[in-house]
């Protein structure tokens, strides 16, 4: 973390935002005087990488975070400033290879699920795979899931995934077996458990189904239907908030009650899609519009970007404080904060 500034001439560089990116994210630099690129000019490299500059202003200038970078607490240099250091967290390759399209999961031992969920009808040879230790391979797990979708660990500790494909939400076990724990949910995707057991599916089309212990289905409520998916996230309030991009230019983010009453939150997100609450209750949101896809943090004082990357989809925070985020194909890991 930059917490000084540093002062040439009439430059002077006062900060970086966010904190966090995954390669291929917009790192932005805050001051004053910062130089404008002229042709393929280096202005600032991270990890020793050269950056490439794609937005420059006096007052704030955007590079693009390269990509192969190790991760973890990363140097970040600008010649044009000579003998100054600042430092970005940089996101930890966990695995690649992979199709989400919702949050990662991670179970009590931080051990952490992620999943190929190929095309409508497609029949991927791994459905989950999991990674059991920070930069560790990833080890299929589960297999014979048709388009895995969301996960989500129960009361039991159990995984639960649903299949957009036959609108099935299967309990998995820790051996890998699988069995049905409810079906006929249409094109089911977001899963969340409440703290009493009681399971919430979203269905693509715009049911948010509730599932009792008892396997008994009843619907919630209906919301707009969701071009992608429906992403679900129970809140420290007991109530279910709701992500779902639709063809708007902006989507919502909707608070659901336990007796289906729904309010919206916020109206200002492009394409929001994976939604998660850290150890302290503060929701975070992915944005997946283009050009200003990262990690939002909801603030009394407004959103706040503590992450960017491009293409994300989904996050989960483990036990201990760690931040997992996937894109369509990669998931990443960010130690907890100190």
């Amino acid at each position: 973390m930059y917490d000084g500034s540093v002062a040439v001439a009439n430059r002077e560089l006062t900060g970086l935002d966010p904190l966090r990116v995954v390669e291929g994210g917009r790192l932005w630099l805050r001051g004053s005087g910062l130089p404008i690129p002229i042709g393929h000019e280096e202005l600032c490299t991270i990890g020793g990488v050269p950056t490439r500059a794609v937005f420059a202003a006096p007052d704030r200038m955007a590079v693009e975070v390269p990509t192969g970078l190790e991760g973890g607490h990363t140097e970040v240099r600008v010649p044009w400033l000579p003998g100054s250091t600042l430092y970005v967290d940089v996101g930890v390759l966990l695995a690649t290879g992979l199709h989400q399209v919702d949050n990662p999961a991670i179970d009590g031992d931080g051990r952490v699920y992620v999943t190929y969920s190929g095309s409508r009808g497609q029949q991927a040879p791994v459905s989950i795979f999991r990674v059991t230790e920070p930069g560790g391979p990833r080890e299929p797990f589960v297999s014979g899931v048709v388009n895995a979708t969301s996960m989500a660990f129960g009361p039991d500790e159990l995984l639960y995934v649903s299949s957009r494909f036959d609108g099935t939400v299967y309990r998995v076990f820790e051996d890998a077996r699988t069995e049905v724990v409810a079906s006929d949910l249409g094109l089911a995707c977001g899963l969340a458990f409440a703290p009493d057991g009681t399971l919430f599916v979203g269905d693509r089309s715009g049911t948010i189904f509730h599932i009792d212990q008892k396997g008994r289905t009843e619907t919630l409520t209906s919301l707009p239907a969701s071009v992608a998916a429906f992403h679900l996230a129970m809140g420290p309030d007991d109530a279910l908030y709701v992500t779902g991009p639709t063809l708007g230019t902006y989507d919502r983010i909707y608070k659901v009650s336990m007796g289906g009453n729904v309010e919206t939150l916020d109206q200002s997100f492009g394409r929001p899609q994976g939604l998660a609450f850290d150890r302290e209750g503060t929701l975070h949101v992915v944005e997946a519009l283009a050009g200003s896809s990262g990690v939002y943090q909801m603030r009394s004082t407004g959103r706040a970007l503590v992450i960017a990357g491009p293409r994300l989809v989904g996050i989960a925070f483990g036990h201990d404080g760690s931040t997992v985020v996937t894109t369509s194909d990669s998931a990443y890991r960010f130690a907890p904060l100190a």
